[in-house]
């Protein structure tokens, strides 16, 4: 007969902390999310050993009134000094118990437990897969934050450069590379960062240095920052957003000096991204703009390009522009990969729209519907899906049909008629 959830889920407390006490060599990262707020593991991810399990901690963290009362018919398990402690008796009974009980749906999801249990009963557990599923501390805002204070601690220039960016831990971006659709060349150039990234020290030793450097480029709402923010979650890596329009001082000798804080707050947060939005701003202020004090913030911009990489600092640059027949050839030769965002064709709509959609009830004809939206991006697309199930609720109907998609497409035709208008005229 299985437990109760709430025994279940104090069972696996209790052997996550004799386990993890047992086996040295387990760290922060086999520790569940649950697990590292109950036991309190700061933001530098140090766990300090042993650890302990009470009836206070469980009720803070877990919500979990009487621990001691609900664990009382469990005979591996015994409560001392008023609930001020909680253990088990003996670690292979506990186990035996867990699993006879329905624990195996916890073990599989915590790596702690799966490192025990994949050589225990035939489990059939997988450690590995556990911990690579297991968000790590390395994503946390937590972790961001207390990394932020080493690094700004002493340094004001570093501190006023966070009023300059957008930061944003992996674990806050809600974009999933999975949920994207990307092209061929678009996944193998991601192939390719992931595996220099893994042997940088190789790319080192054979002064390989220029690589990580890319350029998005491609008509608005073609996925550039999507995939941008997307690599923040997928690689485990802070990400730092910057536009370049808003970094621009009123007094023009500070763009400059604001530039140069924004590229050694990456170094400084390394590994990260450093993502740089509109940048073709730089290439307009480059030709078209003679102010020295312009030129010289365009040039610091380019020789901070120059000296940034992800194989010697760990930063991964990504530039992003709507505009790319404004960008000149110096700005052009800063990055390694230039990769094209263009409008999705047939097959990637039907993609796009299959992965918008799903799990909503749709009655219309999707292949039909990706010949229809010929010459929509991808937000294009998000757009329509969203007025279409919008329209369907307002008649309280949980299914789409023709007709709310018809709806959505007219707005999206709608709002690039009037983007078009000259409003001057």
């Amino acid at each position: 007969m299985a437990a109760d959830d709430e025994t279940l889920k104090l069972m696996e407390i209790l052997l996550t902390a004799e386990l993890f006490n047992t086996h040295q060599d387990l760290d922060a990262n086999d520790l569940t999310p649950e697990c590292r707020n109950l036991f309190a593991i700061n933001g530098t991810g140090e766990v300090k050993r042993p650890l302990h399990v009470s009836e206070g901690m469980v009720r803070r963290s877990l919500g979990i009134d009487d621990a001691c009362r609900k664990m009382e018919q469990t005979p591996v398990v015994t409560c001392e000094e008023f609930g001020q402690r909680i253990r088990l008796t003996a670690l292979e009974p506990a186990a035996r118990w867990f699993l006879k009980k329905g624990g195996l749906r916890y073990i599989e999801k915590n790596p702690a437990l799966a490192y025990f249990f994949e050589r225990f009963e035939s489990t059939n557990v997988s450690y590995e897969k556990a911990r690579q599923e297991n968000p790590p501390v390395e994503d946390t805002r937590v972790f961001l934050q207390s990394r932020l204070a080493k690094v700004t601690s002493d340094d004001e220039r570093l501190k006023s450069a966070l009023d300059l960016v957008i930061l944003s831990a992996p674990e806050e971006v809600e974009q999933d590379y999975d949920d994207l659709v990307c092209t061929p060349e678009q996944v193998n150039i991601i192939r390719k960062v992931q595996v220099a990234r893994k042997h940088r020290e190789v790319l080192r030793r054979h002064r390989i240095h220029e690589v990580g450097k890319l350029l998005f480029v491609g008509p608005p709402g073609t996925g550039k920052t999507s995939l941008a923010l997307a690599l923040a979650r997928k690689l485990h890596l802070p990400l730092l957003e910057v536009r370049l329009s808003m970094i621009t001082s009123q007094y023009l000798g500070e763009t400059s000096k604001n530039i140069d804080r924004i590229f050694d707050l990456a170094k400084a947060l390394s590994p990260c991204i450093l993502f740089i939005d509109e940048f073709d701003f730089v290439a307009k202020s480059r030709v078209a703009d003679d102010h020295g004090a312009m030129k010289r913030a365009v040039n610091s911009l380019l020789k901070n390009i120059d000296q940034v990489s992800l194989v010697r600092h760990g930063v991964l640059l990504i530039g992003a522009t709507n505009h790319p027949q404004l960008l000149d050839e110096a700005a052009w030769r800063r990055f390694d990969e230039v990769v094209e965002f263009g409008l999705p064709d047939r097959e990637m709509r039907r993609s796009i729209l299959e992965k918008v959609s799903s799990g909503m009830q749709c009655t219309y004809d999707l292949p039909g519907l990706a010949d229809q939206t010929e010459g929509f991006s991808g937000a294009d697309l998000r757009i329509m899906i969203k007025e279409a199930l919008l329209s369907a609720l307002m008649e309280r109907r949980d299914t789409i049909n023709a007709t709310d998609i018809e709806r959505g497409i007219a707005v999206v035709k709608n709002r690039d008629t009037i983007r078009s208008q000259n409003w001057l005229s």
